[in-house]
């Protein structure tokens, strides 16, 4: 029993040992010039996180912030041997409110911030979207492709294709009826066989059963901010803003104007992206 309790003893002197050199370090670091210097350029370089929007059943997403990693920073900086703001490192702060957690929402804009925009085309059962990719693949833009069900039934290599490249799927499940149970088949081999991270809904009016069938699949639901119906060009030209979700049929008329679109869209100033790099909030 004695030696037990000697043992138990020396333990815990170690154990104090290294808790009181352990806060002795910290001390010391805590005035450490080096130390000091990343704290006062910290406020200098650091960004609020913003919170997504959030009005009735809408969201825009948020944007991300960031601020300098004040240990990380000074590992780096005390192996150098000084201060030096070019061996600062950041990590991003998140929003409060994210669209991350708000699947229950429809999106119906990116943040204008990031300056983008999104193009999505809409497939349907016996749509030819080899022109709309080329033009795409031409100019390196990637489109979003929101499939009909039987259209994925015969074209499963060319959606896993597009994926590959860059391009974003989204789901219209079999005539935009999500209740439909081969949606979640859809769902799947999205996300599984083409390995897609995000999923992606459609609705272009207020639909509370379609939002929380894809909002259960952990599917953000896209309601977009510009809906082409006869003139692409004049309809584009007339509402694009930065952020903003622009969804067309794919047609002869899109087809034609397209190349136009594109070239407009980025004499503006807006970059065009996939939805997954639009909507999120990283900068």
């Amino acid at each position: 029993m004695k030696k037990i309790l000697e043992g138990i003893g020396l333990l815990s002197l170690v154990c104090l040992s290294f808790l009181y050199t352990e806060k002795t370090v910290n001390v010391v670091k805590e005035y450490d010039e080096i130390m000091i210097a990343i704290k006062s350029e910290n406020e200098n370089y650091k960004i609020e996180a913003k919170d997504a929007t959030v009005l009735n059943d809408t969201i825009i997403p948020g944007i991300k912030g960031k601020e300098v990693n004040i240990n990380e920073s000074y590992n780096k900086m005390k192996r150098y041997g000084k201060f030096n703001n070019n061996l600062l490192i950041y990590k991003e702060t998140t929003p409060t409110v994210s669209i991350d957690n708000h699947f229950d929402k429809y999106i119906i804009s990116g943040n204008a911030e990031k300056n983008m925009i999104s193009l999505i085309f809409l497939v349907e059962e016996n749509d030819t979207i080899d022109t709309i990719l080329k033009m795409l693949d031409e100019k390196n833009i990637k489109g979003n492709f929101f499939v009909d069900g039987k259209w994925l039934e015969k074209n499963n290599d060319t959606l896993v294709h597009l994926i590959e490249q860059g391009h974003n799927i989204g789901n219209l499940s079999y005539n935009r009826d999500y209740s439909d149970s081969s949606y979640a088949w859809m769902d799947t081999f999205i996300k599984k066989v083409g390995k897609q991270k995000v999923g992606y809904c459609y609705n272009e009016v207020a639909d509370l059963t379609t939002l929380k069938l894809c909002s259960l699949s952990k599917n953000y639901t896209i309601r977009p901010t510009i809906v082409v119906k006869n003139y692409p060009l004049k309809e584009i030209k007339e509402q694009v803003s930065a952020g903003s979700l622009i969804s067309m049929p794919i047609n002869k008329k899109v087809e034609k104007e397209l190349p136009t679109i594109i070239s407009y869209i980025t004499s503006k100033g807006y970059t065009i992206e996939n939805l997954q790099n639009h909507l999120s909030e990283s900068t």
